[in-house]
């Protein structure tokens, strides 16, 4: 096998783009380079991903090698998405769909497997494995709350995160403070930072401390970032599906009051304009929109005017651009996605953004495994799921370009735009670093 150097010396543009980075074992010299581990013994689905993204990018080889060498020495922290998920077992769902379990039931098993499967199924393990290996993340701020207030709902979600992490801690770890992540990225370990997907409320509305006490409870249990509202409108404020955008409650100023006092990140990903806008104003310390887009460049419910991301800027906080291409519009591909960070680094300055993908690596066996399910009664859609009418058509190869997996790529395309070493190394890590160490001083 060629060495990385002698591949991307050797080989054109045209000739690397139509090699892609192939699925080789590594060598001896290989299997300590963390470059070469980025781009070596890929599945198809990965290296599938990766071939759209390059044909996209086109990236000469110097620009590939400073990329893939730049993203492998720095701490890449997602500012919000979702670890590997695994395949779920067809067959143990299938039988208890027979014996007459549940919508909720089988929902329930689907999201435990995926979200657990890896630990215990070696198959599972070596996909949730090399998915991480290929995407070179130190660290992601981790979907670890199911969309709503009730403790108990929230709750579901951040065990199995906290059982996956206890038991594969050599490999992957529940990070509790910065330090942890930076001690994951010089053992060549990964970790999650967990974030929650709604307050946690009582909802007895007896008082406002009564009913902010959960919250302390969570983030002694590790969550350290919440979502103020997810679509709809609750107690705290207006979601971004509402159309009245009515803004952030009475209530909702003490919730963020709580959250600061506690350094819990406030996050307005799914609020409102007016929500996000004035719970910037209301907040003392940093405050994000984890994943999101830029509204400037195509509106969405789920993108942020200019106005908003000023004002979140102004807490010492980010924007995350995600990878959806409903809401980055346009083509919807990599280049929609670079052309979201090149908007708001230019408008707001290079502490003003960060990459949020809002995406996982799906095992290359789900599938299959789904297929195996016998076909349920329709149910009525879920609350959280009442979206305004979109007719956006995604274009064939956009979200795969933007596949997590791709993270590797999204540097060398920072690097493609003309983005210093610094700046990348802020918007792929460094920020989220700031303001996590910022929140909790």
């Amino acid at each position: 096998m060629l060495h990385r150097r002698q591949l991307l010396g050797s080989l054109g543009t045209a000739a690397l783009l139509t090699a892609g980075l192939r699925n080789t074992a590594l060598s001896a010299d290989d299997a300590s380079d963390p470059v070469a581990e980025l781009s070596t013994r890929l599945n198809p689905n990965i290296q599938a991903a990766r071939e759209t993204a390059l044909q996209i990018l086109k990236p000469s080889p110097a620009e590939l090698d400073r990329g893939l060498r730049l993203h492998a020495e720095s701490i890449v922290f997602d500012s919000y998405g979702f670890s590997p998920r695994a395949a779920v077992d067809g067959d143990a769902i299938a039988a208890a769909i027979e014996a007459g379990a549940s919508h909720d039931q089988v929902k329930d098993m689907k999201e435990e497997m995926s979200m657990t499967r890896y630990v215990s199924d070696p198959v599972e393990q070596q996909e949730y494995r090399d998915a991480w290996r290929a995407s070179g993340v130190t660290c992601v701020f981790q979907n670890a709350g199911e969309e709503g207030q009730d403790p108990l709902r929230l709750m579901r979600r951040l065990s199995r995160f906290t059982y996956a992490t206890d038991l594969m801690r050599g490999f992957v770890s529940k990070a509790a403070v910065p330090a942890d992540v930076e001690t994951a990225k010089r053992e060549g370990r990964h970790c999650l930072y967990l974030t929650g997907n709604g307050v946690p409320l009582r909802q007895q509305w007896e008082s406002i401390p009564d009913e902010l006490r959960y919250m302390q409870v969570f983030y002694h249990l590790g969550i350290r970032m919440m979502h103020l509202t997810y679509q709809r409108r609750n107690m705290i404020g207006d979601g971004c599906g509402e159309k009245s955008d009515a803004g952030l409650s009475d209530f909702g100023h003490a919730a963020i009051a709580e959250m600061n006092r506690l350094g819990i990140i406030p996050d307005c990903a799914h609020s409102g304009w007016k929500t996000s806008l004035e719970a910037a104003q209301s907040s003392s310390r940093p405050m994000v929109a984890s994943h999101s887009t830029c509204g400037a460049i195509h509106p969405h419910i789920r993108s942020k005017p200019d106005e908003v991301i000023r004002a979140i800027v102004d807490t010492g906080g980010y924007i995350g651009i995600c990878c959806i291409p409903r809401y980055l519009r346009g083509s919807g591909d990599i280049t929609a996605m670079l052309d979201h960070i090149d908007y708001a680094v230019k408008k707001f300055g290079p502490d003003a953004v960060a990459i949020g993908t809002d995406v996982a690596y799906n095992s290359q066996n789900a599938g299959r495994e789904l297929a195996k399910l016998p076909r349920m009664s329709k149910q009525y859609q879920p609350f959280r799921s009442l979206w305004p009418a979109d007719d956006y058509k995604t274009l064939p190869g956009a979200a795969q370009s933007i596949a997590w997996t791709n993270w590797p790529l999204f540097t060398v395309g920072l690097v493609q735009r003309g983005h210093s070493d610094e700046v990348i190394r802020k918007i792929i890590g460094g920020n989220v670093m700031r303001v996590i160490n910022a929140s909790m001083t």
